[in-house]
């Protein structure tokens, strides 16, 4: 167990785009440490460059890894996921519809990226508390505000940000996840995490928060992690006891740290989910970080491994099937149809459709909105509620992990990128 520490970037990131406060653009090579202190000056956002809080703040992001200047005000975008669903659908899905999404993300080896995404756990210092939701909203603010972040809103909560291909989201439990960018190295990935961390504690350590990067919250029990105004977690939190008797722990008291991965054909992802089930356990181990619970040891190595096991195992676990001489995307599509329902999300709200089959909605026969049919939208955005250890869209994810400090954050991409990116390795 460890506090999420920072460390300097300028062994991660090859080169950026600085932009200075009169606009002009110079790219800046961080391996030649080319007048890095008098860079100092200008902008904030590297660790291993001096905080100044009188000079105008800056924000580092990737997607090309570009410094930028703070604006005036903030963009405020939608709820996401799911997508807005703004085709309505006039013809039934088929099948070869939901195949075809999935194959989709087939591309040549030169268009793979690598995405990364952890959770942490937020606490107070004073008490050691979770962090209640209206100290996540202030700290959202002040992100989007000093860092140049976008903010998602669902109601009239923010529940997000968003910035280029980057976005933070919510947990549950007010598990604070960085979605990454699909980038193209293994370095970014590193860039872009410490970058997410700096911003993070810059903000955070001036209201008296703290991050702990852990697999499972070690102190606190289920009555005292609150609950994030989010419409679709209350669905899953009235369905979850209905199918385990963990699946609250899972929403709660639970962080990850995950991979996403793309693959060049249905041979290439086969292959590539084979490696990724086979070695998941693997993985587990020598991630597994979540031995304590509500301040005591529980016996496991990784207690969220462990959780896993009763949460609901129509949507999670090992996929044997995987392993069937006929599986590809048309298999996992057969598998997804028969994984029942959260919900679907129609004119910015949550339709409860817990426990509903996808097939009877591409029936037009789903009893919360009969009549109506799913788009790809829809289709989507049930892939999302499938839980498995490793989970295809259009890419894989790699989910077998316990989150933890920022140096494994970085090693768990390089753990699968290394297999499943290198055709001897894998």
């Amino acid at each position: 167990m460890a506090l999420i520490s920072q460390a300097g970037l300028s062994y991660c990131i090859h080169s950026k785009t600085i932009r200075f406060k009169g606009g002009h653009n110079v790219v800046f090579n961080m391996a030649n440490r080319m007048e890095a202190s008098k860079l100092n000056e200008h902008c904030v956002g590297l660790p291993s460059l001096a905080w100044n809080s009188s000079k105008t703040i800056q924000s580092l992001h990737l997607d090309g890894a570009r410094l930028g200047c703070k604006q005036g005000h903030r963009l405020i975008v939608a709820a996401s996921p799911p997508t807005e669903d703004a085709a309505i659908a006039t013809e039934p899905l088929t099948k070869e519809d939901l195949v075809g999404y999935l194959a989709s993300g087939c591309k040549p080896k030169e268009k793979w990226r690598i995405g990364t995404e952890h959770e942490k756990f937020g606490f107070e210092f004073g008490t050691l508390r979770p962090m209640k939701y209206e100290q996540i909203a202030e700290l959202l603010n002040d992100i989007a505000e000093r860092f140049d972040w976008d903010k998602i809103i669902e109601g009239d909560n923010i529940i997000g940000l968003k910035q280029g291909k980057q976005s933070i989201s919510l947990e549950p439990g007010g598990q604070f996840e960085l979605s990454g960018a699909p980038v193209e190295t293994l370095h970014q990935t590193c860039a872009e995490v410490n970058s997410h961390l700096y911003q993070v504690k810059a903000v955070a350590e001036e209201v008296g928060i703290g991050f702990l990067g852990i697999g499972f919250q070690p102190k606190w029990g289920l009555k005292d992690i609150p609950i994030m105004p989010k419409g679709r977690y209350e669905i899953m939190r009235n369905y979850m006891p209905k199918v385990g008797s963990l699946g609250l722990d899972m929403m709660f008291r639970t962080c990850t740290v995950q991979v996403n991965l793309d693959f060049s054909s249905e041979a290439d992802m086969i292959g590539k989910f084979r490696a990724g089930l086979a070695l998941q356990p693997i993985a587990t181990a020598l991630f597994a970080n979540s031995p304590f619970t509500e301040g005591k040891p529980n016996g496991y190595l990784s207690m969220r491994s462990q959780i896993w096991t009763d949460t609901d195992n129509n949507r999670s676990g090992m996929l044997p099937f995987v392993f069937d001489d006929s599986f590809g995307f048309e298999q996992y599509v057969d598998y997804a149809l028969d994984v029942p329902m959260y919900f679907v999300y129609r004119k910015k709200k949550y339709i409860d459709c817990s426990g509903m089959s996808f097939r009877d909605f591409m029936a037009g026969k789903l009893p919360s909105i009969p009549g109506e049919l799913p788009t790809l939208n829809d289709w989507e955005n049930h892939l999302t509620t499938i839980f498995p250890e490793v989970r295809l869209k259009r890419y894989l994810e790699m989910r077998g992990a316990d989150g933890g400090p920022w140096r494994r954050l970085c090693a768990l991409p390089a753990f699968w990128v290394g297999i499943l990116y290198d055709e001897i390795s894998l």
